[in-house]
């Protein structure tokens, strides 16, 4: 591995980490030495990439503007899913898809765009996919926090009318679930998108962020599971 490659790797472990990382653990990953990792921060550190932090309490990546945008890996690309996405969900999803996947085409030299159109990985639904029209509206209410109510029918057709703070919408492989708070039920809740007969969003806001929702969502899951229960 050239200097450059393994500066461009340091990067990308750099990206990867929200928190500070320890130079040992970017050492071990990178199969160097704890001193070489000290002076590639401060060789990008020099080449404008901002890097804060310092030996012994970790490094974090503030931002990496100066440096070229990093080349996507035949690995990464299978990864990408995006091909899939342009398939199989609503069309405000696959429109973003196929913008996307232009946009990766555009950067990418001959051989690797080559392998983003043929790639080695493929998804495969069985039976029909159910496809909804509330997707794109439920999508919005995630990103602006906006309570919503639903008119609900469940699997014994029973028709409840909830409100709602969207956490998720979860991709199966014939359903659509929207997963979120039911402030009837005052706990966390799972939706099939096609048995939702109507949506509204509220102009209302639900309480704290986003991120300390989904951290509420991803703990209830975790204690359910550990208690081998799983909500239907």
């Amino acid at each position: 591995m050239t200097k450059t490659q393994r500066l461009m790797e340091l990067v990308q472990l750099l990206r990867c980490h929200r928190y500070p990382v320890t130079a040992q653990h970017l050492a071990e990953q990178l199969s160097i030495s704890v001193r070489t990792v000290y002076r590639d921060i401060i060789s990008l550190q020099q080449q404008g990439v901002e890097i804060e932090g310092s030996a012994g309490l970790g490094y974090l990546l503030k931002s990496d503007g100066h440096l070229p945008p990093l080349m996507f890996s035949r690995h990464e690309l299978d990864a990408l899913g995006l091909d899939w996405v342009s398939r199989h969900t609503d069309a405000e999803l696959k429109s973003a898809a196929q913008h996307a996947l232009a946009k990766i085409h555009a950067v990418l030299p001959e051989h690797l765009s080559h392998a983003l159109d043929h790639q080695s990985l493929l998804v495969a639904t069985r039976g029909e996919v159910l496809f909804e029209t509330h997707l794109p509206e439920i999508r919005q209410a995630i990103h602006t926090r906006n309570k919503i109510t639903l008119r609900y029918k469940d699997l014994k057709d029973a028709t409840s009318t909830r409100v709602i703070w969207p956490v998720v919408l979860g991709y199966f492989d014939r359903v659509r679930l929207l997963c979120g708070w039911c402030e009837l039920r005052q706990d966390f809740r799972n939706f099939r998108v096609d048995r939702i007969e109507e949506i509204q969003a509220s102009d209302e806001v639900y309480p704290g962020t986003r991120f300390q929702l989904l951290k509420r969502w991803k703990d209830y899951h975790q204690l359910r599971e550990q208690n081998g229960y799983h909500e239907a």
